[in-house]
């Protein structure tokens, strides 16, 4: 089954049900944060083949650079040191980006038409012509991804290459990742991959290794596998979920409750005028003790 099809499964602000007659493999990106180490390769790339050039920062003490992602740099390299009781200090590197849930909270909580879109394989992908700049699909993201362009007030975020993938190529970073850190493929392929690498993981005494597909936003298309398990040592949610103020932003109960609100008013202030009357702005005020 082909892997490059962007036919549209959802619309940011769309009630429209797409068409369920093509049935495509959903693909997913695997991390392998152990087999990394840290060349920012995949950076590059990314910058590379989307025309990117970030300007140039402030360093934080770290290999961090630049230190958050923006609206010009869609992956960042981040490095952590931690104190573990069992392994003593060690290194963590972690590519941050985009994870392209499954659920996403961003198109859940945009309220413009077509400005986030869903591909049949699972891609999400931002359309800045359509982007008004509102800042709600930053809120609505669990992992605080999406970033606002300076100049135009557009979002952007990784967008897993879908033109490369629209025509049948892998992701940059994929392509230039020197350790097999990266992989790309189906889904179901890559879940199969990062179990069989937690078994060996395991096996040279990574006892807590797992894989990190968080199945609060309905499982993601960048599957982690992480060697000391614990999200939160990644900076990453345990629990990544959609909050449910979005959830109750985009209801219908949400909508009824709106308008059964306004047309609330309009009858309150019918009934005040048929009991008051309308104001007459000449008249003029009460004496004392009329």
């Amino acid at each position: 089954m082909a892997l490059e099809s962007l036919d549209i499964r959802r619309r940011s602000a769309s009630q429209t049900r797409a068409p369920d007659v093509r049935k495509h493999t959903e693909v997913a990106k695997l991390i392998d944060i152990s087999r990394c180490i840290g060349c920012k390769a995949c950076q590059a790339a990314c910058m590379e083949w989307n025309d990117l050039r970030d300007e140039v920062g402030l360093t934080n003490g770290t290999y961090n650079n630049p230190i958050e992602l923006t609206d010009r740099s869609w992956t960042v390299m981040r490095f952590y040191e931690e104190e573990l009781a069992d392994k003593g200090l060690q290194w963590l590197i972690v590519k941050d980006g985009c994870l392209h849930c499954a659920d996403p909270g961003c198109l859940k909580a945009c309220p413009a038409p077509g400005a986030i879109v869903q591909y049949s394989n699972g891609i999400v992908d931002f359309q800045q012509d359509n982007c008004i700049g509102c800042g709600y699909c930053q809120t609505g993201c669990p992992f605080n991804i999406p970033r606002y362009g300076v100049t135009d007030g557009k979002a952007y975020k990784c967008t897993l290459c879908s033109d490369r993938v629209g025509v049948g190529l892998e992701p940059a970073c994929i392509k230039t990742c020197p350790t097999q850190a990266l992989s790309f493929g189906t889904k179901e392929d890559m879940i199969d991959i990062a179990n069989a690498r937690l078994v060996d993981l395991k096996e040279r005494g990574f006892d807590k290794a797992a894989v990190y597909d968080p199945s609060g936003v309905g499982g993601t298309h960048v599957v982690y596998v992480m060697p000391h398990g614990d999200p939160a040592l990644y900076r990453m949610p345990r629990e990544a979920s959609i909050s449910p103020l979005v959830g109750l932003w985009r209801s219908g109960f949400a909508r009824t409750l709106g308008v059964l609100t306004m047309v609330s008013v309009v009858v309150a202030g019918f009934f005040h005028w048929m009991k008051v009357g309308p104001v007459d702005p000449d008249a003029l005020p009460p004496r004392e003790g009329e």
